[in-house]
């Protein structure tokens, strides 16, 4: 439908991803962002003051049956991710959102179901679907490089929560909508499932404290795959950690996209020649979805299958 022009987008919300996707749609080739909403008028101003030539409004609901738009980029809070996709879906708007698909996990399974129904793109901004390090895990999985999978660890460690750059968003700590485990992840259980399959949770747990979330620690399987997540806020430094064991090598994947190989005699860091993978990147494999072309990028069924794992922590809180 937009082979022949820029694809119109507009992006609700504008805190720290939504800032960021508008400063790489605007530059973007194959992109003219036409409007962005945010309740807040502090951020909208702050946007004004980078991209003058944007239209903005203080309500994101007229963006959603906006005849002027192609697609939606959603960074608003997780809480209404819902609506707003499903509405935008439903007046045939193609929908890229932040992770997580949602809280609720009847809201993610009616986005799911709207997505199926409408027949519209729909794609979840994980990380992992495109960066570097994961394609070349991928590759070597798919190749028998890693021999058998023996096992997945993720790791996580904050010295604070919120990260620093979170710090005006305030739902990121309530446990209604926030914690690390939907902030982060969510990034790597998707690259898990991507990798090896399905996850089945066989044990979580989750402890609150004043910060929200402090600590959590899971077992699943992919097929017969062990899976252990764990992650904690302390006295340490910042730490992003996914491995998985193989017969043969075994691969290590730190600081959201630096590659380690491992083997009998140590990690050895990987020097990829190939992009690492950015907000631009994925922007760049959204447009290939809204023009009807494969792209790279999570579905809302990816999404539902990350929620219901993320979400199985918070069944039983401590």
């Amino acid at each position: 439908m937009t082979k022949d022009r820029n694809i119109r987008l507009g992006i609700i919300g504008l805190g720290v991803m939504g800032s960021e996707m508008l400063d790489v749609a605007s530059r973007h080739p194959e992109f003219e962002v036409v409007l962005a909403a945010d309740p807040s008028a502090q951020a909208i101003t702050r946007a004004q003051a980078a991209h003058p030539q944007v239209a903005y409004s203080r309500h994101p609901e007229e963006l959603l049956d906006h005849s002027g738009l192609d697609a939606l980029y959603i960074a608003s809070p997780p809480a209404t991710h819902a609506d707003f996709a499903v509405r935008a879906m439903k007046a045939g708007k193609a929908v890229f959102a932040e992770k997580p698909l949602a809280v609720d996990l009847a809201e993610g399974e009616g986005m799911v179901a709207a997505a199926a129904a409408t027949g519209a793109v729909n794609a979840l901004n994980f990380v992992m679907s495109d960066r570097s390090a994961a394609l070349a895990v991928g590759r070597a999985l798919q190749d028998g490089e890693a021999g058998t999978a023996l096992g997945v660890e993720i790791r996580f460690t904050f010295p604070q929560w919120p990260r620093a750059f979170q710090q005006d968003a305030h739902w990121v700590v309530g446990r209604s909508q926030g914690g690390f485990l939907r902030e982060v992840a969510s990034h790597y259980v998707f690259l898990t499932d991507r990798l090896l399959g399905p996850l089945s949770p066989v044990h979580t747990h989750l402890t609150y404290g004043t910060a929200g979330e402090m600590r959590a620690s899971g077992l699943f399987l992919a097929g017969n795959v062990p899976v252990t997540l764990s992650g904690q806020i302390a006295a340490v430094p910042e730490t992003y950690e996914w491995t998985l064991y193989g017969t043969k090598r075994s691969y290590r994947i730190t600081n959201w996209g630096d590659l380690w190989l491992g083997d009998h005699a140590g990690w050895t860091p990987v020097e990829l020649d190939t992009p690492r993978g950015s907000e631009e990147t994925r922007l760049s494999e959204f447009a290939r979805a809204v023009r009807g072309e494969d792209s790279t990028l999570a579905d809302f069924a990816a999404g539902l299958r990350v929620q219901q794992i993320i979400e199985r922590f918070h069944r039983e809180v401590r």
